[in-house]
């Protein structure tokens, strides 16, 4: 078998909803080998990964995945199973799959399944792939093409059955969040807020625009940077405290060992010698008594920070409380790592046997962390007069640290409702005082039920970024959902964190319809993010240059704090690539459906091409609104897929039968209304008329002539009414769309040189030759020719070049054929050989018909040909450079100051 291509899909795709790895497999002779002609394979497969056997696949119960296999199932389904089934050992569930056939290509097949991270789950795959063949004869099993998947997995140090798993394994860990700030993630997907990790760390956006918010572990956004240095400051913390009569430990800070000496004299009970802006107990001695023990409990400490803390050691138990937004929600006792001698086990034994607990794991990975045997675990048996390799008898209790910490291995036990309230109400204060909104709080007391004075407790250290694990799995007693107050005080109500949507697909339209979209929101005072072809503008300036119509630009704006809406322009390229770049749209519009971009990556008919377009209407939130055109057989069969409430806009002269029936059901329609001035835009919703302006009044329809235009100001003003914008600030918008180069760069842009006019515009497909030479028959009466330079880039079909040449044909009167820089593989002179080739099946006489393979010749010629009231129509690849040789010109039998912009409400045009 051979794996032919990959894609990782980051959101909703074609396939799914939500993110997915997809790998095209060909089984080649395994096609005629289901699992039900592979003797011992589905047996050998269970003893492999024997959680494959829950599986429950098509007949949703356990085990209906092994039912399958014994009934005959193709491999590429096993091999999606086995994927999963191996991402979920390794630390990282992932329930969903399919694998679909490729159509016209029998023994082809998509194996798609979920993810977390995608280093780890494209290894998956891999070593699925492998595992598979290993189970095979000899003379099936051969793989091409694994390393489009991953690199090979190391065999060393193995911890599974399956090969290369401790490998998978650990590049899971890598990849995977932290504890806490994977709790935090995961509450807010509850809730429906967008996340996005911003780094290789715990760095994560929750939310988009100017609704997001940061968070790092248990570190926000809204974390003080005053209190987490204070927390960081243990004296400072302990004496503001101190001040405000909350119980804490006597001590004083010291910078030599001889300044600790002389401080823990002073102290009536044994001292805790610690560094001054430590964590997670390094660095830290208990119980210290001596002039010797001192010093070296210095020296430890003073290794970690420069000042050193020298306190009294507060007699009880060691208690986290944690307090979020001025409110304790947990308290857990922590117990440091220790073993039960059995009379048989030596203290290393013991150890092994406590790491094996399933629930313990390398640093925060797991629930709790493995013991690991140092110089500290060696001093603290020592003490106890017992070395590593001692067997301690049954029932005797060995410590191995003097910390609690649950990263040194220490366990957790929930005591939350045992806390007093004179208690609660201290640690309250404590994290208001230090000045933290997420603050862990260490409290040494005899009785947690007890006022922390009485019980001769207190509070020993304030701590910034506490770890959440211990409240969200102690080892005994309730679990407590502290993730939950967290996002609480982020997204206070019902806030999701999200900003308004808008996602515009289509073949043609695109960029003007968002450009209308964006330019109706910002009149409405609102603050944009747009992504188009041209680029990525943020509240109407550009922030990047290039096509920006793929998901990587739309993050960029949903990532921008400044905006409180997005006008993303969606094209099929991204989405076959790595899918939408959200999860859920507040409006998605689909203009059109025409012959474009066929042939390429599957996409062979106008059915497949509007399957890939529906995605956007597919992922409309319920609440939100599906824009369609109703005069497009294959958008409107969309409306069976679309979601949220159908916004239909037509063109045609009356609305039809299915449009009056959906304004019946109180749907919304955007509509032309004949008058005696002109047609004019309405919309309907339900029964209600709402007459916008005329179609003259849009000035870059060019009074109706553009009919295109006129309908994508027909689906703008449905999409921007959708989103609350009043009826009569969507008129006034599109009266001032004027379509410039500045407004609306490369899309019917018109210009006067002295004695002749040009039109900028970028249509490269059959469908928007057509539309464009429909306005300009509009034009014509005015001009006495027509001057065309026309191409089409050079991976569309033979067939839709040839067609585009046979429209130029019909259309310009001068022809002028290029294709540089658009030549996207063919040979050079092949693109202008096919537009020849059609334009002369069009009609065109070969004494019309130009060709010049470079863009700027091309154009200057066509410029230099131009005479009195001639039209000039520029189809360019690189809009910009070519605006610039137009305002460039110098015609030389027309002297003057050169040409100058023209706006389409000039009564000429």
């Amino acid at each position: 078998m051979e794996i032919i291509e990959k894609s990782v899909y980051t959101g909703p795709n074609l396939y799914s909803g939500s993110p997915m790895i997809r790998f095209q497999l060909d089984l080649e002779a395994l096609e005629d080998h289901p699992t039900d002609r592979l003797p011992g394979f589905a047996d050998a497969l269970l003893a492999a990964l024997p959680g494959l056997a829950r599986h429950r696949c098509s007949l949703r119960r356990p085990g209906g995945f092994a039912e399958r296999m014994s009934d005959g199932t193709w491999l590429g389904h096993v091999i999606e199973h086995v994927a999963l089934e191996l991402q979920t050992e390794a630390g990282a569930p992932s329930g969903r799959g399919k694998t679909r056939s490729v159509a016209g290509s029998p023994g082809q097949y998509n194996v798609l399944y979920a993810y977390r991270d995608a280093v780890p789950a494209l290894l998956a795959g891999r070593l699925a792939v492998e595992l598979v063949a290993g189970l095979l004869p000899c003379e099936l099993a051969e793989v091409r093409g694994l390393d489009l998947l991953a690199e090979p997995a190391s065999r060393a140090a193995e911890d599974g059955t399956v090969p290369g798993f401790g490998a998978l394994r650990r590049a899971t860990v890598r990849a995977g969040l932290g504890p806490s700030t994977r709790a935090l993630v995961e509450e807010a997907a509850r809730r429906g807020i967008p996340h996005q990790r911003l780094d290789a760390q715990s760095l994560v956006r929750l939310g988009w625009g100017g609704s997001q918010r940061l968070l790092r572990a248990s570190i926000t956004g809204a974390t003080s940077h005053l209190g987490v240095v204070t927390a960081g400051d243990k004296h400072l913390t302990k004496t503001l405290l101190e001040e405000a009569g909350i119980p804490v430990p006597r001590g004083r800070v010291v910078s030599t060992a001889d300044e600790a000496v002389e401080a823990a004299a002073r102290l009536r009970r044994p001292a805790v010698i610690k560094p001054l802006d430590g964590n997670h107990g390094r660095g830290v001695s208990l119980s210290v008594v001596g002039e010797q023990a001192v010093r070296r409990a210095f020296a430890e400490a003073a290794a970690i920070s420069r000042r050193v803390i020298v306190e009294e050691q507060l007699s009880g138990r060691d208690y986290r409380l944690l307090v979020v937004d001025g409110r304790l929600v947990a308290a857990a006792e922590r117990i440091p790592a220790r073993v039960t001698g059995d009379g048989v086990l030596s203290v290393r034994e013991l150890v092994d046997r406590l790491n094996a607990d399933p629930r313990r794991g390398a640093g925060h990975e797991n629930i709790l962390t493995r013991v690991r045997i140092d110089a500290d675990v060696e001093a603290v048996l020592a003490r106890q007069g017992l070395t590593l390799g001692d067997v301690p008898g049954a029932g005797r209790l060995v410590a191995l640290r003097d910390t609690a910490n649950l990263s040194t291995g220490g366990e957790a036990i929930d005591r939350t409702d045992e806390v007093h309230s004179d208690t609660r109400a201290a640690v309250e204060r404590a994290a208001r005082i230090v000045g933290l909104d997420v603050a862990g709080l260490d409290v040494l007391t005899a009785d947690i039920g007890l006022p922390l004075a009485e019980a001769r407790g207190g509070i020993v250290e304030v701590n910034a970024a506490p770890g959440l694990r211990m409240h969200l799995q102690p080892s005994a007693g309730s679990p407590r959902n502290v993730a939950a107050p967290v996002i609480d005080r982020l997204f206070p109500g019902r806030s999701r964190g999200r900003i308004p949507i808008v996602a515009v697909t289509g073949t043609n339209g695109k960029s003007t319809t968002v450009r209308m979209v964006e330019h109706i929101l910002r009149a409405d005072g609102r603050i944009p993010g747009m992504t188009t072809t041209s680029g990525v503008y943020i509240g109407g300036r550009k922030v990047r240059s290039g096509d920006a119509s793929g998901p990587k630009s739309a993050r960029l704006v949903l990532g921008d704090p400044t905006v409180d809406c997005a006008v993303l322009e969606t094209a099929r390229g991204g989405i076959l690539r790595e899918g939408l770049a959200f999860d859920l749209a507040d409006v998605g519009i689909v203009l059109n459906i025409a012959a474009d971009h066929l042939g390429l990556k599957g996409i062979d008919t106008l059915e497949d091409m509007a399957a890939v377009k529906s995605v956007v209407v597919r992922r409309v939130a319920r609440r939100g609104t599906s824009v369609l055109n109703a005069d497009d057989p294959l958008t409107r069969r969309m409306a069976r897929v679309a979601r949220g409430r159908i916004a239909w806009f037509t063109s045609a002269a009356e609305l039809s039968p299915a449009l009056r029936e959906h304004l019946a059901g109180g749907g919304l329609v955007s509509a032309l209304e004949p008058g005696e001035s002109g047609d004019g835009l309405v919309l309907w919703d339900g029964e209600r008329r709402i007459p916008l302006l005329p179609v003259a009044e849009i000035p870059t329809t060019l009074a109706g002539w553009a009919r295109f235009n006129v309908q994508n100001a027909l689906a703008a003003a449905a999409a921007t009414y959708s989103l609350g914008v009043p009826p009569a600030a969507i008129a006034d918008a599109l009266r001032g769309f004027e379509g410039s180069f500045e407004q609306n760069p490369g899309r019917l842009n018109i210009t006067r040189a002295p004695g002749f006019t040009t039109i900028l515009d970028y249509a490269h497909n059959p469908a928007a030759l057509r539309a464009l030479g429909a306005a300009i028959d509009g034009l014509r009466p005015h001009h006495d020719r027509v001057i065309g330079v026309v191409s089409t880039p050079g991976d569309r079909r033979d067939e839709d070049i040839h067609e585009v040449g046979r429209i130029a044909a019909g259309i310009f009167d001068e022809l002028v054929l290029r294709e540089r820089p658009d030549g996207r593989g063919r040979q050079a002179g092949a693109v202008v050989a096919l537009l020849a080739d059609g334009a002369m099946a069009g009609g065109a006489a070969l004494e019309r018909v130009h060709r010049l393979l470079d863009e700027r010749e091309a154009m200057g010629a066509a410029l230099a040909m131009a005479g009195p009231r001639d039209l000039v129509v520029l189809l360019p690849t690189e809009v910009e450079a070519v605006w610039r040789q137009v305002l460039a010109h110098r015609p030389a039998e027309f002297p003057g100051d050169g040409i100058g912009v023209l706006e389409p409400r000039d009564a000429n045009v």
